[in-house]
């Protein structure tokens, strides 16, 4: 066995341990590749340590060219934005994957190790990492098929020959878990005649195989290579699927939380302070066992978050956001969650499971309908059908609730934001909802693609002129925004760690108190998720200072969606 400094040696045994679960013999063999990439990284790259997390952490997730300007690359337009109209209202950008690509907007990546020309460089990403976080996806589950990997297994050649996983059509996959309505096996011309290759979510994302260790291993290059270009925060993308094993769900298998837990030791050790976030679009107990015993995951996604905000708002109720919230566990310490109500995906419809009604959900889809969205249905074991996402620009999804449109969207929207900008977690705000974008029906048209419609590419100076305009509904959400994130970012309750009591208030009010017990501090949250007004017993309240408003709280009733943000003193 080979010798490591003391540095090194219980990396290494760490590594094995965890590799003999999915690579059994090859465990040992396998740790020492991963250790002599990691010295080989450490040894060119200076150590750069990163604060843990506070209040002052607010996530924005964007596209490359979420912002364009006609001349110069997209990437430099959105680093200049966000330095000149954001700053540090922000602390980390999630740039959704930025690689050459073959469809779904960037997760079907031709090559993990370049820029996509059109957004820009290595150097423009570096850019932006020197004044905020970078968060970069690793698409790890599958590839697209016309990158050099695929070619290889067309033509039976090394290294990409072995890297896919190969099935007979009759082989019953019946117990496989699926997030798409697609064939599961794509059939492949190859040299060695039809081949049939696993493709969890379309024809063009091919699997990759992890039972082959080579796979394992250009993955942890990749993961390296991205550290070593300023990303400090690894979103594995579609992580939940990665292992396969027949007669199996193939959805979250020891081997998949093992792999994850090894990415972990890797980022750590390779770039102390950075983060792992899994995407596990699940219903809770699932996504939450990402966190493991605080050794994989530093972060998961609140994917109930949005559409249980969507469906209070919509019904005017915190029956089932409040039973949610109540219920939710206590997190691994240094773990937590990243608190969002939309993003370049729908918004999904599986962490409802178990927790609203199927009728409620029905009526919820509905009401998206006549606001001008759409739902994707995904197919169950029988093979009948069930809707897995709606898919609407946030904004627009707030037009109005189960009973029609009304004038209440801004407000709607609003309140919808500060109830995520106020629990526990780190809050993460998609590029749309802070611009107020409504839905781009011309992209869903121009794409064929229903989820294009919350992917808006704005001409940044099409933008502007809307900022500038007092009147617009993107001025006046962008302004009432960074106000509130600013306040957010000044009071120690919003800590990221700071626990939450989710208390009973009112039928139709939301709310709950952030403790600090050590501080002897608290900050009481409260939102009506009315269009009326809503008179409350809040006497313990009176002279309480709202941090929203900037006034003393005084009064016995809240306006529709209203929000309050209660300190003592």
């Amino acid at each position: 066995m080979q010798s490591y400094p003391p540095i090194f040696a219980s990396f290494h045994q760490s590594l094995s341990t965890l590799l003999e679960t999915p690579y059994g013999d090859k465990s040992d063999d396998l740790a020492s590749i991963i250790v002599r990439r990691v010295e080989h990284f450490l040894h060119n790259h200076e150590q750069q340590d990163f604060d843990a997390w506070s209040e002052q952490d607010i996530f924005l997730i964007t596209y490359g060219d979420s912002l364009n300007d006609g001349e110069k690359k997209p990437l430099n337009v959105l680093n200049k934005f966000i330095k000149s109209q954001l700053g540090q209202l922000i602390s980390t950008v999630h740039i959704l994957p930025y690689f050459p690509f073959s469809s779904d907007d960037g997760f079907s990546v031709i090559d993990y190790l370049q820029v996509n020309p059109a957004l820009g460089s290595w150097e423009d990403i570096r850019a932006i990492s020197e004044d905020y976080r970078v968060m970069t996806d690793l698409v790890i589950n599958h590839v697209s098929r016309e990158s050099l990997w695929f070619a290889d297994f067309v033509s039976g050649t090394q290294p990409g020959r072995d890297y896919f996983i190969e099935e007979e059509p009759a082989t019953d996959l019946s117990m496989v878990t699926r997030p798409r309505n697609s064939p599961l096996l794509v059939p492949t011309q190859t040299r060695r005649g039809t081949r049939h290759v696993w493709a969890t979510f379309s024809e063009d994302q091919i699997d990759l195989n992890f039972k082959n260790p080579d796979v394992l291993i250009k993955m942890v290059d990749i993961v390296l290579f991205y550290l070593a270009q300023g990303t400090s925060v690894v979103r594995l993308d579609a992580i939940a699927f990665l292992w396969k094993r027949l007669n199996t769900s193939c959805v979250h298998l020891p081997e998949t939380h093992t792999i994850v837990k090894l990415m972990r030791l890797i980022v750590e050790k390779a770039r102390p302070g950075a983060l792992l976030i899994t995407e596990t679009n699940v219903p809770d107990p699932e996504n939450f066992s990402y966190f493991s015993q605080g050794n994989e995951a530093h972060m998961v996604y609140q994917f109930a978050l949005p559409p249980l905000i969507l469906h209070a708002l919509n019904r005017g109720t915190e029956k089932y956001l409040a039973h949610w919230a109540r219920a939710l566990p206590e997190y691994p310490q240094g773990c937590t969650t990243l608190n969002f109500t939309a993003s370049h995906d729908g918004i999904g419809l599986r962490p409802l499971e178990g927790l609203v009604p199927n009728s409620e959900v029905s009526e919820l889809v509905d009401s998206m309908h006549r606001f001008g969205g759409f739902v994707s249905m995904r197919t169950l074991q029988d093979q009948s059908e069930k809707p897995y996402e709606i898919n609407i620009s946030l904004f627009d999804a707030m037009k109005g609730t189960r009973r029609g449109e009304d004038h209440w969207q801004a407000q709607r929207f609003l309140c919808s934001q500060i109830i995520m900008l106020g629990m526990k977690g780190i809050p993460a705000i998609y590029i749309h909802s802070l611009l107020a974008t409504p839905n781009d029906l011309a992209g869903v048209e121009r794409s064929g693609r229903t989820r294009s419609i919350n992917r808006r590419k704005w001409d940044i100076g099409d933008l502007f002129t809307e900022l500038d305009n007092p009147v617009s509904m993107q001025s006046m959400i962008f302004k009432t925004l960074k106000t509130i994130i600013g306040i957010r970012q000044k009071e120690s309750c919003f800590h990221p760690d700071t626990p939450q009591q989710i208390i009973n208030f009112a039928p139709g009010i939301f709310a709950f108190p952030r403790i600090e017990p050590k501080a002897d501090k608290s900050l009481t949250a409260i939102h009506n998720l009315t269009a009326t007004h809503m008179d409350i017993n809040a006497g313990k309240y009176q002279g309480c200072f709202d941090l929203l408003s900037g006034n003393t709280f005084t009064s016995e009733h809240l306006k529709p969606y209203q929000s309050l943000w209660l300190v003592s003193g």
